[in-house]
């Protein structure tokens, strides 16, 4: 899971600095729509809905924002009608990458990834190829200089946390998907700031990357994390502190 948490880690703190807001509004908004057209827009009998949302406000997006999304997607609103896909190849080193997707036009998209997969070195594969390398579950971290590890742990696990691990030093907290908005809500409640809160898919094993494969692991990460139509992008890659950094 180290692979998981460097990308992560990275992940956030691009998006907290570069001039990304408006991309991830979108993604967002299409997760809140898709999620209220398939499951309602009742927060508290949508699971998924209620996840979107709480991503949403993680990253400051204003209600109405968010109320016209869950509209459109209940059709009080006209909104775009988006498909979801899921698309699994291989990396740089031949590191396993799942990538989610959300689009109203599945050519352009499977295109798009397809020519993202090729230009850093990997592959598109077959359905199937690479999804059962990773697990589904709730992910959160916790900085480690801001609280103890007693602290996190006892929130975390009697609020039902399956594990919590130390990592480059902050704290992961891993749960089930249905143990996850419990195991935040415990968080919180205990005053405790999260870095990461989401339900993602994590790796069983991580594949070590070094020197020029993971160089183009990062470009490979970084063009699908901005394809408009990609929403999330999954990696088991391992990859070294100074080549995230030095790139």
């Amino acid at each position: 899971m180290s692979g998981h948490s460097k990308w992560s880690s990275i992940k956030h703190k691009k998006a907290a600095t570069d001039a990304k807001r408006g991309k991830i509004f979108t993604k967002l908004i299409k997760e809140i729509t898709v999620a209220a057209r398939m499951g309602g827009g009742d927060i508290d009998a949508n699971p998924r809905l209620r996840s979107a949302v709480l991503a949403a406000k993680a990253e400051n997006m204003p209600k109405d924002n968010i109320d016209r999304a869950i509209n459109k997607g209940t059709g009080e609103l006209e909104g775009v009608n988006y498909e979801e896909s899921v698309y699994e190849g291989y990396g740089p080193g031949g590191a396993a990458v799942l990538v989610e997707s959300l689009t109203d036009n599945k050519n352009r998209t499977v295109a798009e990834v397809r020519h993202i997969f090729s230009k850093n070195g990997g592959s598109l594969g077959e359905n199937g190829c690479v999804a059962w390398m990773f697990d589904k579950k709730g992910y959160i971290v916790v900085e480690g200089d801001a609280i103890d590890e007693d602290t996190v742990m006892e929130a975390a696990l009697e609020a039902g946390a399956e594990d919590v691990r130390e990592e480059a030093g902050n704290y992961e907290v891993i749960t089930t998907p249905e143990e996850f908005e419990a195991v935040k809500q415990a968080i919180d409640d205990a005053q405790i700031a999260t870095v990461t809160a989401e339900i993602t898919m994590l790796p069983q094993t991580t594949a070590d990357l070094t020197g020029k494969n993971a160089e183009q692991m990062v470009r490979l990460m970084e063009m699908m994390e901005d394809c408009d139509d990609v929403q999330k992008v999954y990696t088991n890659a391992d990859i070294p502190e100074e080549v995230i950094n030095s790139l």
